[in-house]
């Protein structure tokens, strides 16, 4: 059991190699009950069944976990939101390999569960899928959400190589479905050469506000995340972060990388200011395709600290 006095947090500092493996050395429970009262829970979802090019971010939750140091004060922030905050590991969603349907609804329900606690679910991907059902499950209890997509693609395919729900489809599914409202959706970082055309003519009759990386190179991070910001507005809010909207020099391991992209700084700064400025319903860091190199994966660390900066985001909006 949780202690409920206090106890349950980081009872004795070990180091992040010790002991059972939780994001930041939290606590861990399966149990809804343990759910009440906390801030925030962590929540795996290892699917990869509906990616359309390099599999294995199956693997994305451990790896990341895998990756996270303990609990430290940020320097920025000056603030330790694994201290600070309520925050439990709240385990991975029951998934069932080579069956996406029910391993989305594993994922719905899982995060319901958090949802229905009055936390916030942070979630840890898995393929950029497993968006829809994270999300769906926030806003069929809060109403329809903005979000904030940093990506260097749209995900809002109707299909990809003919099928409907795929790694490139969540997002016009979720718009379609009634859960995101496009007049406060925002995009940042898209390059590359997918999708076509009349995908983005899509968005634009629907108000989806797009940032290309020519926007973030000319304007620079703090004035795009300022308009898109604004864009979103007052009302609850999902971020999700797909780590290929970094360079591959920052997070090589990932399914879809694409050149050309964010730097690891401007994308944490963002994280964090976003989750501190925004009402945070829900957020996932996906696409993390780990390599078998523990510690050293230079894309598990980089997903660890942006889960770790959206964190300390929320923990200083709350104070």
């Amino acid at each position: 059991m949780i202690d409920p006095v206090g106890r349950w947090r980081h009872v004795g500092d070990k180091p992040d190699y010790a002991g059972l493996l939780t994001f930041g050395s939290l606590p861990y429970t399966e149990d809804p009950a343990e759910l009440a009262g906390m801030d925030v829970a962590i929540v795996g979802a290892p699917a990869d069944d509906l990616v359309s090019d390099r599999p294995g971010t199956r693997y994305g939750p451990r790896a990341i976990r895998a990756a996270s140091c303990p609990p430290g004060t940020h320097l920025e922030g000056r603030v330790d939101a694994l201290r600070s905050l309520r925050a439990v590991d709240f385990g991975d969603a029951p998934v069932i390999p080579a069956d996406p349907e029910a391993t989305q609804t594993a994922i719905e329900e899982t995060a319901g569960q958090v949802a229905d606690a009055g936390a916030v679910a942070v979630v840890l991907g898995g393929d950029h899928s497993i968006t829809e059902p994270a999300l769906r499950a926030v806003a069929r209890r809060r109403g329809p959400l903005g979000l904030l997509h940093f990506d260097a693609h749209t995900d809002t395919g109707t299909e990809v190589f003919g099928v409907g729900r795929s790694h490139g489809t969540p997002m016009y599914r979720l718009v379609e479905q009634g859960h995101v409202d496009p007049a406060r959706y925002v995009q940042i970082g898209l390059r590359g050469y997918w999708p076509d055309e009349e995908v983005f003519a899509w968005q634009r009759e629907r108000g989806v506000t797009s940032f290309f990386m020519h926007d973030v190179r000319d304007l620079g991070i703090r004035e795009v995340l300022a308009r898109a910001l604004e864009r979103i507005g007052a009302g609850p809010a999902y971020l999700t972060v797909d780590v290929d909207v970094l360079d591959p020099a920052f997070a090589p391991g990932t399914g879809t990388p694409e050149p050309g992209g964010m730097a690891s700084g401007d994308l944490l700064w963002a994280c964090r200011e976003a989750a501190a400025k925004l009402e945070l319903a829900g957020a996932d860091v996906v696409e993390v395709l780990p390599s078998a190199l523990g510690s050293a994966d230079v894309t598990a660390l980089v997903a660890e600290r942006l889960v770790r900066e959206i964190l300390t985001g929320i923990a200083l909006r709350r104070d």
